[in-house]
Formats: C-alpha cells, sequence, structure tokens
C-alpha cells in the first residue's frame, strides 16, 4: 500500500472521486464501495480525507464486470486481481498473466456447459423424472453413490 500512496502523492491531480469512477464504469458509488470492501479497489485518502481512486481503477473495475458476465465468483475474480501489482498501473504483461489465469476458468466453465449440453436432453428430457426409475441412464440409481445433485449431468 506505500507504493500506492507514493503514486498517489506525485499525480493526485490525476486521482478520480468515487463518483467520477462511477461514471467512468458504470457502476454505482454503492457498488464500488462494495468492491472496496472486498478488495478488488484500493482506493487512497487525500489531503482532505476524500476517497481517490487511481485511473487504473477504471480498468480493474472493468476486468470485475466482465468477470462477473463470464460467472466468476468474488472470490474467484479477487484471486486473479491479486496477481496485479499495486502502486502502479498494471501493465500489458499484467494483464496477460491475469487473462492466462482466467482462460483456464473459461475453459473448465465451456467443457461443463457443453457437457450439459449433450446430456442434458437424456438426462433431464426423458420425461420420468425419477433417477430410481430411469433405467437408460441409471439403472438402479447408481448416480446416488457418487452424492446429491445431477451427476449424470456435471460429471465426467
Amino acid at each position: 500500500m506505500e507504493g500506492r500512496d507514493l503514486e498517489m502523492n506525485m499525480s493526485e491531480t490525476k486521482a478520480l472521486t468515487i463518483g467520477a469512477l462511477a461514471s467512468r464504469t458504470g457502476l454505482s458509488v454503492s457498488a464500488i464501495r462494495f468492491y472496496e470492501e472486498k478488495g478488488l479497489v484500493e482506493p487512497f485518502r487525500s489531503a482532505g480525507g476524500q476517497r481517490r481512486f487511481l485511473r487504473s481503477d477504471i480498468r480493474r473495475l472493468s476486468f470485475v464486470l466482465i468477470a462477473q458476465q463470464l460467472g466468476l465468483s468474488i472470490g474467484e475474480i479477487e484471486g486473479l486481481l491479486v496477481r496485479l501489482p499495486h502502486g502502479r498501473t498494471p501493465t500489458q504483461a499484467d494483464w496477460t498473466r491475469i487473462s492466462k489465469a482466467m482462460r483456464k476458468v473459461i475453459e473448465a466453465r465451456i467443457a461443463e456447459l457443453e457437457r450439459t449440453r449433450d446430456r442434458l436432453d437424456g438426462c433431464i428430457g426423458c420425461g420420468c423424472l425419477s433417477l430410481k426409475k430411469c433405467a437408460l441412464y441409471n439403472p438402479e440409481d447408481r448416480a446416488g453413490l457418487k452424492g446429491p445433485g445431477p451427476r449424470l449431468v456435471l460429471e465426467d
């Protein structure tokens, strides 16, 4: 955090108020405060004690919005953002590192969606509505031994 404070002392005039950040990102002030509480953005305080944000926080919050659209949880997003530097604006190389890590999560989600798509009609669409009665996909409720939930759809 000290590096971030140092950067801000040198360029406090380039800092954004929370309202300006909300305007630039399309987020509400309360949403930005929520992300702040979660540690996804770290404002500093001006000499007058007001919350100020780096211009690079626009990119951080844009990344949060994209990641949420892709279905990542706040915890997953936090895990990715901790890889970004504090005290300096992230470089293209920093974002590339994040992108590669995020790609693995997205590819796993795609595989899960494809598996669900390929099995959905047969498993849920058969009409029996009972895993105990399903002679085709789950004779004698074998999937029930693997645990709760739609095991035939979610697992390989």
